[in-house]
């Protein structure tokens, strides 16, 4: 575990300069990317990490070592950051993230999915019951509109759950 404070619940945000210059001086810093896994495909911080919000836990960390979380923004890094906050372990939250940084003209690295997420197979899913029952519904008997509502029901119910 990192030797700063414990359970430190304020979210320290870090600007892009400030990392670079950590790996340029070989400071040790590890950057954890916490969006899914086809967000980190699309596009990353060179030499990051995948490691989703939803599975983030603990973590080990050498001393002196760095840890730098990142998303596509800021609000998924923030969250991870309070998460390992409450194991003891201190981070640090890039400032704009992934976007912020390829905004100021730094470089990503990119990797090809090896296949579709559950996200987006789920979402695709939901999509096409929804457009089918609703077709039915106006072609058939409004009856399916009841088929629509429970596969609105279940989108909504897993928002909630989402962790």
């Amino acid at each position: 575990m990192n030797s700063g404070p414990r359970h430190k619940k304020t979210v320290v945000e870090i600007p892009s300069a400030i990392l670079e210059g950590w790996r340029q001086r070989h400071l040790p810093v590890r950057v954890i990317d916490v969006r899914s896994a086809s967000e980190f495909a699309a596009g990353h911080l060179p030499g990051a990490v995948n490691q989703p919000l939803e599975t983030l836990g603990p973590i080990p960390v050498e001393p002196g070592e760095r840890i730098v979380l990142v998303c596509q923004g800021e609000a998924r890094a923030r969250m991870a950051s309070r998460r390992l906050a409450e194991f003891g372990i201190e981070s640090y939250v890039l400032r704009g993230g992934t976007a912020g940084w390829y905004t100021e003209g730094r470089p990503l690295q990119y990797q090809t999915p090896a296949a579709w997420s559950f996200e987006r197979v789920f979402r695709l899913v939901s999509g096409v019951v929804v457009l089918l029952t609703t077709l039915a519904a106006a072609f058939m008997s409004p009856k399916w509109l009841l088929a629509t509502a429970c596969v609105g029901i279940c989108l909504v119910l897993t928002a909630f759950r989402d962790r």
